[in-house]
């Protein structure tokens, strides 16, 4: 379900009027000219939580370790513009996690949110290691209630809105994280719970255990999905709809393979993450990606849109996504990628696309869309 708000700021196009009074643009702030900007805001899955239909990963904050530099440096002052431009634009959810920089993403979005935090929604995780200790890591009791007050202590908050559990962990009962995170959610210190990169049967497993005890239930899913990986829509995406699941989409433009910057026959440029980063992230054929590039380039000149803007607002007219989340490693890029919502690309464009980074899905999948009379897909 989709839900649309309006803010009003300069330097967007003029020459919309404002409809009757008592609507949301007459309850604006006009003290400037008429400029509307509009940001989208979607309900969470099953939940009354509206988020932005954008919002803003600050895996790029700290760079503390090898791994993160790649990402990104982003220090405290630059972070407070960088969050004060996703405010201005209507973006309400920062997404961070626990790992991050070894929490000093964490730490970085808490002061950069000072006296702002009423006004955002915050997007936390655990589940990887952050100590040598056999209890630093996975989704124990021991390490959810150490790891939830942390992320309290980094972020200067006392709440975080959405927990995620950053991955599935099979040697802990689902019973045992569901309940601890019930728990937590009553005492006032998580608003929702979500998972992030679950396969199908971890994520109905799991809802399937607080249905039976009545406890909270995963409200969101965090997936890795792009134009050159659609895997999510195999069986995560309709598992998602059926279940009231909303998507949050990590990495939206393929581990930073759809910047533009990459070309067939062309060396990688200077700046890229994927210099250290690509054997850790989804592996993609180059042809595949190639043929992907060149499906958008050619959008990209009947639009006037980047790459970037033409795959992170594909990603935002697909079923089940709840919010995209864009990152960047400056200011200037955060300014573009924002710049992906607010229009839409048109259903021929959407087919092209679609067509361009279509592939064989594995077994069930392709099998169930050889009867998809029965089995129809979401997309």
């Amino acid at each position: 379900m989709r839900v649309f708000a309006v803010i009003l700021r300069a330097g967007a196009q003029p020459g919309v009027t404002a409809p009757r009074s008592g609507s949301p643009w007459a309850r604006a702030q006009l003290s400037c000219a008429l400029y509307p900007v509009f940001m989208e805001y979607r309900l969470l899955g099953r939940s009354g939580l509206q988020v932005s239909a954008l919002s803003f990963g600050v895996a790029t904050f700290g760079g503390s370790n090898e791994f993160f530099r790649a990402w990104g440096e982003t220090q405290v002052e630059e972070a407070r513009r960088m969050v004060d431009l996703c405010i201005d634009a209507g973006v309400n959810l920062f997404d961070t996690a626990n790992g991050y920089s070894d929490g000093v993403a964490e730490e970085i979005l808490g002061k950069a949110l000072l006296g702002k935090r009423d006004k955002v929604l915050i997007s936390t995780k655990a589940f990887f290691p952050v100590g040598s200790g056999p209890n630093d890591l996975g989704s124990s009791r021991l390490h959810i209630l150490q790891q939830v007050d942390a992320s309290l202590r980094r972020l200067g908050t006392d709440r975080i809105d959405i927990y995620h559990m950053h991955g599935f962990d099979a040697l802990t009962p689902v019973e045992e994280t569901l309940d601890t995170l019930n728990s937590l959610v009553h005492a006032g210190k998580l608003r929702y719970i979500a998972c992030s990169n679950f396969s199908g049967w971890h994520l109905m497993k799991s809802l399937a255990a607080s249905d039976r005890h009545g406890w909270t239930r995963y409200v969101a899913h965090q997936v890795y999905y792009s134009l050159i990986s659609r895997e999510y829509e195999w069986e995560l995406m309709p598992l998602g709809l059926d279940q009231g699941v909303g998507a949050l989409i990590w990495s939206p433009l393929g581990w930073g393979r759809l910047t533009g910057k990459l070309r067939r026959g062309q060396p990688l440029p200077k700046v890229s993450r994927l210099h250290k980063t690509a054997e850790s992230g989804p592996p993609v054929d180059d042809e595949h990606l190639f043929r992907v590039v060149d499906a958008i380039d050619a959008i990209a000149k009947q639009t006037g849109k980047s790459v970037p803007q033409i795959a992170l607002n594909w990603l935002l007219q697909r079923p089940s996504v709840s919010s995209v989340i864009v990152g960047a490693r400056n200011e200037e890029q955060l300014k573009q990628n924002l710049q992906a919502e607010g229009w839409n690309l048109n259903p021929d464009q959407v087919a092209r696309l679609d067509a361009a980074s279509a592939t064989t899905p594995v077994y069930p999948y392709w099998w169930q869309r050889a009867v998809k009379f029965r089995n129809p897909p979401p997309v």
